[in-house]
This record gives structure tokens, sequence and C-alpha cells, in this order.
């Protein structure tokens, strides 16, 4: 007798189909400094300069999304970098816009959040996406030679 291999393939409830829908513009604004944007950065129709534009699907994941950023950000592609996602939304009672955090990545460390996709963080199209970047040598120090247990003991406070 035979064996049959089965294969289940598991298809997500947010999944799209890449070749029939088309994708959409995200306007991605990513900081290097370890901080998001404030959400008053974004009123009377301003934004930050720093700007992405990212043509994506809503059940693109985090993971996907860290990958596009590091392709054109060559100092995010250190292992440990941290990645943190805000959605940047518009207040539909007052004119203002809100920031809401949707998760985080690591360069090179598998995270909870890598699969998430833009559909399960209640992304809706025309939301902006506010990347922090914090280089891995700020969060990750992990009591290597030379370096302090406690990177904030070192950071100059503004008098």
């Amino acid at each position: 007798m035979t064996s049959v291999d089965v294969i289940i393939e598991e298809k997500k409830d947010d999944a799209v189909d890449r070749q029939k829908v088309c994708p959409f513009l995200l306007r991605v604004f990513v900081s290097s400094t370890g901080y998001h944007f404030k959400p008053t950065d974004y009123n009377k129709g301003n934004t930050p300069q720093n700007e992405l534009q990212i043509y994506t699907w809503k059940d693109a994941t985090l993971h996907e999304l860290t990958q596009l950023v590091k392709e054109v950000n060559p100092e995010a592609r250190r292992k440990g970098t941290k990645f943190n996602f805000s959605l940047v939304f518009p207040d539909m009672r007052v004119p203002i816009y809100r920031m809401r955090e949707i998760g985080s990545t690591t360069t090179g460390i598998k995270c909870p959040d890598d699969l998430k996709t833009l559909s399960q963080a209640r992304f809706a199209i025309g939301d902006f996406m506010d990347i922090a970047i914090t280089p891995a040598d700020s969060w990750n120090t992990g009591g290597r030679k030379g370096y302090s247990q406690n990177y904030n003991n070192h950071r100059q406070r503004p008098y």
C-alpha cells in the first residue's frame, strides 16, 4: 500500500489575491531617533519630512514592511535594530490626527508582531504609518563589554 501525504495550506482570513487586487499607496514616515513623530506634526495638511511611499496590500505584514524600509535605510539592517509601528489617522469628531501603536519588529530576531497584517491592525486606506527606528546599540546593550547596562544613565539631560 502506498501512503498519501496530505498537505493542508492554511489560508489567512484577510488574504488578498495580489495578482487580481490593485495595491494602494501607504505613506510611511520614518524617524531614526527611536521616537515617533508627534500627532500634531500631521495636523493642518502637514506631514513630517522623511516620507517613504510604499505600494502594498492590506494583508502586508509588519515584517514585510520592515524589509521594505531596510531596503532604503542601510543603517536599519543591523541585527537588533527595533522598528515600532504606529498608525496615524484623522479623528472624525475633531480636526486632529490620532496615533495608535500597532506592533514592533526587530531585525534578525523573530517577534510576535512579525506576522501581524495591516488588516489585523485595523488599518484603513488613507491612514499614515509612523515608524520609529531604534538602533541596536541604543536599546540592546545586553551586557556587552564596554557598554553600560542602563543606557538612560548616560544620556545628557537638556538644562
